[in-house]
């Protein structure tokens, strides 16, 4: 159907894109071919350059590198979507000096570089006396970057509900915190769940770095390999290895998120917005409860 941005290609029109897309198809199998020809042609799929996956000490330092990065990952994951939730209901507040402190702390941390942050905590605080570490510069940066961007995921998932939801929650009685976390998160939650992995993917992949302040994560390890001369230096062959670690997990983390949200539309506690009108709907998530404070 057409719209006001979009007329829906003809008969020519649809060649034309088809024609498109197979053009760009070859054009990217070209180039990945080329790289692949460079790459054996220098040499770098020799088994000398791949030897060094074969050492029982190198695979158990490439594992502890996967479960460090994973370790940076999973408390930076949580503490994001804990900072995001919390500066996501400050910005929300009826009071205007909460908006204010949260809609500054989420803009301020939301436009300054990651990589900048993760500097920050661990050259600059120890010049004022802190003691930190690799892994904490890189947990707190995920966190305060990451967490300002959930936060206006979460913002804006919850403020495009219709305002029918809450003005009929509150018609009922219910308190500002009961119409947030029984009203309007639960069918937020379902709209924000794909934009939310999607940045859970983007904190994965900035876990790569840590390697510049020193932490040992995959990354880090390697260009360790990748610099050993006993190896012949496999910088190509290692950095390939952990590409392919790195799109191994951040696929296993999309099928998580599938498995979800096809779980989630299962569910019978899942509100049908179609269905019902908003009264409706905040009796049947309620059950007619009242009280409590917010």
């Amino acid at each position: 159907m057409s719209t006001v941005l979009f007329d829906t290609p003809g008969p020519k029109a649809r060649v034309r894109h088809r024609l498109y897309a197979v053009l760009g198809i070859v054009v990217v199998a070209a180039l990945i071919a080329f790289v692949i020809y460079r790459f054996i042609d220098s040499g770098q799929f020799s088994g000398r350059k791949w030897e060094w996956l074969q050492y029982s000490q190198v695979q158990s330092d490439l594992a502890n590198a996967v479960l460090a990065t994973v370790k940076a990952f999973a408390l930076g994951a949580v503490l994001a979507i804990v900072f995001g939730a919390v500066f996501a209901a400050g910005r929300l507040s009826d009071h205007a000096w909460v908006r204010g402190i949260c809609t500054f702390v989420v803009e301020f941390f939301r436009a300054i570089p990651l990589l900048i942050l993760m500097f920050l905590f661990y050259y600059g605080l120890p010049t004022l006396g802190v003691d930190t570490s690799p892994l904490f510069a890189v947990v707190l940066g995920l966190t305060l970057y990451n967490g300002s961007v959930l936060a206006e995921v979460f913002r804006a998932g919850i403020q495009s509900l219709p305002k029918g939801q809450s003005e009929a929650a509150y018609a009922l009685g219910m308190r500002k915190t009961q119409v947030m976390f029984t009203v309007l998160l639960p069918q937020a939650l379902r709209a924000m769940l794909p934009t939310i992995i999607s940045q859970l993917v983007v904190l994965l992949k900035d876990t790569a770095l840590g390697f510049l302040v020193t932490y040992p994560e995959l990354l880090y390890y390697a260009r360790y390999i990748g610099s050993q001369g006993d190896f012949g230096r496999p910088i190509v062959p290692s950095t390939l290895v952990a590409a392919a670690i790195y799109i191994a997990m951040c696929l296993l983390l999309t099928a998580l998120a599938t498995y979800l949200e096809r779980r989630n539309r299962r569910s019978k506690k899942h509100i049908d917005t179609g269905a019902k009108d908003a009264a409706e709907l905040t009796a049947a998530a309620t059950g007619g409860l009242r009280g409590g404070p917010f």
